[in-house]
């Protein structure tokens, strides 16, 4: 989890499409398992970096986990998305 936050707050490592996408995969285990963090990293990160529908679902849904676990960032992300 921290890795992956490193990863991606990291200016320069941070705008790398494989680095995201490790990122995410690094993101995956511990969003199912309900780490509100990284349910709203990951739900983030797939709303803005992929190109599906699918996918973008998905991270809406781990949006909507996040905002409702009192997330501030999904929430934000979750009324840019909706709006």
């Amino acid at each position: 989890m921290r890795v992956a936050e490193w990863l991606l707050d990291s200016p320069r490592l941070g705008e790398n499409t494989n680095v995201k996408h490790f990122a995410g995969r690094l993101l995956k285990q511990p969003a199912r398992e309900g780490v509100v963090a990284a349910q709203s990293r990951l739900g983030q990160l797939m709303c803005r970096e992929c190109g599906n529908a699918r996918d973008r679902r998905i991270g809406q849904d781990l949006l909507r986990q996040a905002a409702r676990a009192g997330d501030r960032r999904a929430q934000r992300e979750l009324g840019l998305i909706e709006d």
